[in-house]
């Protein structure tokens, strides 16, 4: 029997709640579940397409709240134009703070500048200082180009979108998915507390394994992050074949 009381089902303001709330009575499901994977499959062959031929790359995160007169947000510009000088292209979320200012640090260094956004109920939008923009409507798809076209991450202070991406990267080189690609968190101050959580609680109680604390290196200096980016030369992209997607 219809519940005369059930609200009328809302319309989903983006298709990442579309796919995740296709079950509930409370979204409206406007698409099937073929119409989701010929959707997810066009978004991945477009990022695949967009980014085949960037080359050696460093995929950049942090706060979208970071204003620009932060010393986070002129530490990020000053480390993506010296990652960018050694020849790296610079991916970021596309969005304002830490990622507007890595890719400004892109276009110093007259490197490629990437901005991967991701459609949100309230508008982000690319900011002015990338040369590549997407736009993507599927995080976990958004993710994958994250990972696939970087030579590692630089992870500047951030909240719960950077933390993901933190600790997805950690996760997939823990259980070897991804093998010897740098994670760097910039900025002692930000992540120590962290870290030192992580050491007394995870490690201490067995959570996890002695040397994973190790997976991530921690550092305020710019030169360091070229250096632990560069040595990661088997992460180096290949060159693409006219075969390939």
């Amino acid at each position: 029997m219809v519940d005369r009381h059930d609200p009328e089902p809302r319309i989903p303001q983006t298709l990442d709640e579309e796919i995740l709330g296709a079950e509930e009575r409370a979204v409206l499901s406007t698409l099937t579940d073929e119409d989701r994977i010929q959707r997810i499959a066009s978004e991945l062959r477009l990022g695949f397409a967009t980014l085949a031929h960037v080359g050696s790359a460093a995929s950049f995160f942090g706060s979208a709240r970071t204003p620009a007169d932060d010393p986070e947000y002129l530490l990020a510009r000053e480390t993506a134009r010296v990652v960018g000088e050694s020849g790296m292209a610079i991916i970021t979320g596309g969005g304002p703070g830490a990622m507007e200012a890595a890719n400004r640090g892109a276009r110093d260094a007259g490197v490629q500048s990437i901005g991967l956004n991701i459609e949100l109920p309230f508008e982000q939008g690319v900011n002015p200082y990338c040369d590549i923009e997407l736009v993507f409507h599927y995080f976990f798809v958004r993710k994958i180009m994250f990972v696939r076209y970087a030579s590692g991450f630089v992870v500047f202070p951030g909240g719960f979108g950077t933390l993901d991406e933190l600790f997805e990267s950690l996760t997939l080189i823990q259980t070897d998915k991804i093998r010897e690609f740098p994670v760097i968190l910039v900025g002692s101050d930000y992540w120590q507390s962290m870290v030192d959580w992580m050491c007394e609680k995870l490690l201490a109680e067995g959570k996890i394994s002695p040397g994973d604390e190790r997976l991530f290196s921690l550092t305020d200096d710019p030169l360091e992050v070229r250096n632990l980016l560069s040595a990661a030369v088997h992460r180096q992209a290949r060159a693409s074949s006219d075969n390939e997607l």
